[in-house]
């Protein structure tokens, strides 16, 4: 039977870093004796690991508090410790078929730029969509004041299936679109270490992170705006299934009551327009029948009812095959989807013997780019110890 292999001090100096490094990224100061406890390690190993972590740039050692009013405090101060968030940063991406936006964050997550551009049509070469991408990273650095050599890591989210490995699934044409070799190109332009995702799947990312699931290992989360798309995480981890496509909402055209994969935004605006479109002549949009609703319009009313019943439908198809403790509606449509929460939670009982928890995203249209974030995270997080951290100037 083969021996695991031991040990080297190399091995144990690393694990040491990463769990030092750990702890204090999730305080705002952390002392040496706070990470003894925290971390079984003896007060030499927590100070050597800290003046490792200071000179990689990880870490930065605060000057000792003031005296009190009683004076000096006696014997040796404890050395005080505190995570370098601008250390470097990272960049988040959703990039649509019509816009990419790109939020830049620092090592904490906090979004400190932004900037998003509209590709002239969906069917563009793909060099001219990997420039418009670019253009959207460089104007959000500036908007960070910072610049492409301190990015650690992208997240990417594209509106097509990726496999585990990064590789986009272009079975329908409309896949292919966002197959334009995007991690080679900002590889070659920046030097960036760039991770390709579903939407759907950043967006369970961001909504278990930052979202009204947070903390939720058993979670779906519908993209909802004008197709559905789903992110599924399960015990705490996204499933891909073996081309990405897991979540892929095609087989809601043989769904009874359903037979599309059409979003919220989709519906209102459809049906709308079918009926006429708002009593005062003004144009169907998706918007207008929620605030028409809310005014009391009783066609607007229908409306939501008819889209509150599709949606259990989805949610319900949904719960059968994969019982998630929570459901959440996201996207741009976020905002307004409260409405129809009542209604589908009542009429869920009706479709399925498990239903889940139904709430609305309170992350809107940024949800992507907020789990583009964390997963950009994630890398930098795992990968600490082997990175090496840009010089500012």
């Amino acid at each position: 039977m083969p021996h695991a292999a031991a040990a080297t001090p190399q091995l144990l100096r690393r694990v040491n870093a990463q769990a030092v490094l750990r702890h204090i990224r999730g305080a705002e100061v952390a002392t040496g004796t706070e990470l003894m406890a925290l971390t079984g390690l003896t007060r030499a190993s927590v100070i050597a690991v800290c003046e490792d972590l200071i000179g990689r740039g990880w870490i930065v050692e605060l000057d000792q508090p003031g005296t009190n009013s009683e004076g000096p405090r006696k014997g040796r101060p404890a050395r005080r410790f505190a995570f370098n968030r601008e250390a470097g940063f990272v960049l988040g991406l959703d990039i649509g078929a019509a816009t990419t936006t790109a939020a830049v964050a620092d090592l904490r997550g906090t979004v400190v730029g932004r900037s998003s551009e509209s590709f002239r049509a969906v069917d563009i070469p793909a060099q001219e969509r990997i420039g418009v991408i670019d253009r959207a990273c460089r104007r959000a650095l500036e908007a960070a004041g910072t610049d492409p050599s301190m990015v650690l890591a992208v997240g990417a989210g594209i509106a097509a299936p990726v496999d585990r490995d990064g590789n986009v699934l272009v079975t329908q044409r409309f896949w292919s679109l966002f197959d334009v070799g995007l991690r080679s190109a900002l590889k070659e332009l920046h030097g960036w270490t760039v991770l390709l995702e579903n939407d759907a799947n950043l967006a369970a990312l961001g909504e278990r992170w930052r979202g009204s699931g947070a903390g939720v290992d058993d979670l779906v989360v519908l993209l909802a705006g004008e197709r559905l798309g789903a992110g599924v995480m399960e015990s705490g981890r996204l499933l891909h299934g073996r081309g990405g496509a897991a979540g892929e909402m095609g087989y809601l055209d043989m769904v009874e009551g359903v037979g599309s994969s059409d979003g919220i935004a989709a519906l209102a605006r459809q049906w709308s327009a079918a009926g006429g479109g708002p009593s005062d002549g003004g144009a169907a949009s998706a918007p207008r029948v929620f605030e028409d609703a809310a005014a009391g319009d009783p066609a607007a009313l229908a409306i939501l009812s008819r889209i509150s019943e599709r949606m259990a439908r989805v949610i319900a198809s949904i719960a059968s095959l994969i019982n998630p403790e929570q459901v959440v509606i996201s996207g741009a449509v976020a905002d307004s989807a409260g409405a129809l929460l009542p209604e589908i939670t009542a009429l869920l009982p009706l479709f399925t013997a498990t239903p889940p928890r139904v709430t609305a995203s309170p992350l809107g249209d940024a949800v992507v780019t907020v789990g583009a974030v964390r997963h950009a995270l994630d890398y930098v997080e795992a990968n600490a110890m082997e990175l090496t951290l840009p010089a500012r100037g």
